[in-house]
């Protein structure tokens, strides 16, 4: 006999940004209408779909939180994105620009392209499609075209779409690929993803250039041929291409799921500044901070919380005020990462000292101290009427 097994409900979720004012580079929003139009089904090829939908959101944290949401449902992701991207001043990594973005809050105010790499990473191979329609501002395209792998997503992640390099002077882009994404699916087509993309490439032409995502489980992405786009799924090079900064090697380690590999090349790389520089130095300093962040991906709050703490005592111990946006940046992410804590014996050892930085780092959250004191107390409360 056979039992007919429901097809799991996929989900969709529509991640549109840029800056308010004139640091947008790109229209962003402007494609959500279009896509909001098309059956949800569509955009995840299931029968049933939820859809997501986030305009120009303000805070990275919030929308990592709604992206952590979306891949902890069980049935197929899609996740588009249209936007422009930024490399940060100290780290050069790309973010993803979102409302508040300016170039002096970038770290801050924009959502880590890494971040999106560590989450979908905990999905399940081939059940996951990112689609994107892309900015770059010039620094971040003059390090594309030599290192292409710099967006790199993890294995099993299929991505399509286009990275087109800043518009003139004056000029505010358009996500074109996107929209004629959206009007073939309202249409009532439902070509293959390959076809599609070939398909809208035709329509709407390459800018000069641009970059293609046209491949199952791509590692980086391909030129555009010229002048008729004919893209085929990328190849993993035999050799890696060479590149001075060892970080975006140390990253991609820390999200194919090389835990300790990754960490032991940035301890390694923080001894190096220790020794070179000295231990309060920026350099020591930003390896730290690079440490703090690969426990987090790694799974570790614990150790990201003590390690984001630590970062903040340096930054404080060289002189740089509370309201800094390094040591603010610092404070948030250490408290962040305690909240993720869910053994009492960790919270309890950290929180007191966690308690004790926000006294001296308040930070721009309303009523942190005060947040963090209530949830402390309730995790000795438990412990209590545990033993009790």
């Amino acid at each position: 006999m056979e039992i007919d097994r429901e097809e799991p409900a996929g989900t969709a979720l529509l991640l549109a940004a840029a800056p308010v004012g004139k640091g947008r580079l790109v229209d962003a929003v402007g494609v959500l209408p279009a896509l909001a139009a098309v059956p949800p089904g569509a955009l995840t090829g299931t029968a049933a779909a939820t859809l997501v939908e986030l305009a120009d959101p303000l805070d990275p944290q919030a929308v990592l939180t709604r992206l952590r949401a979306a891949v902890a449902t069980p049935g197929p992701l899609s996740l588009y994105i249209a936007g422009q991207l930024h490399l940060d001043h100290r780290q050069r990594l790309p973010h993803l620009a979102l409302a508040r973005t300016s170039p002096a809050t970038l770290r801050y105010t924009a959502l880590p392209w890494h971040w999106i790499a560590g989450e979908l990473k905990l999905r399940r191979p081939g059940t996951t499609t990112v689609v994107v329609d892309l900015v770059a501002d010039d620094p971040t395209w003059q390090r594309l075209t030599t290192d292409r792998g710099l967006l790199a997503l993890c294995h099993g992640v299929r991505v399509y779409g286009r990275l087109v390099p800043p518009p003139g002077r004056r000029t505010i882009a358009s996500p074109d690929y996107l929209k004629a994404c959206a009007a073939v699916w309202r249409s009532g087509a439902r070509p293959p993803l390959p076809a599609l993309h070939e398909q809208v490439l035709a329509q709407t032409g390459v800018a000069q250039g641009a970059l293609l995502y046209a491949a199952d489980f791509p590692p980086t992405p391909t030129p555009a041929p010229a002048p008729v786009p004919s893209p085929a799924p990328a190849v993993p090079s035999a050799r890696p291409a060479p590149d001075a900064d060892p970080l975006p090697s140390i990253l991609a380690a820390a999200t194919s799921g090389r835990h300790g590999e990754a960490a032991a090349a940035a301890a390694a790389w923080e001894q190096h500044a220790h020794r070179t520089y000295g231990s309060g130095s920026p350099e020591a300093i930003h390896w730290l901070e690079v440490r703090a962040d690969l426990a987090r991906l790694a799974g570790d709050p614990a150790a990201s919380c003590r390690l984001w703490m630590v970062a903040a005592e340096a930054r404080l111990a060289r002189q740089q005020t509370r309201d800094d946006p390094d040591v603010e940046g610092a404070v948030d992410r250490a408290h962040h990462q305690w909240e993720q804590l869910r053994d009492p014996e960790a919270a309890r050892a950290l929180g007191p000292a966690l308690v004790a930085l926000r006294r001296r780092v308040p930070g721009r959250r309303r009523g942190a101290l005060q947040v963090l004191q209530r949830r402390l107390e309730q995790w000795h409360d438990t412990t209590e009427g545990v033993m009790h």
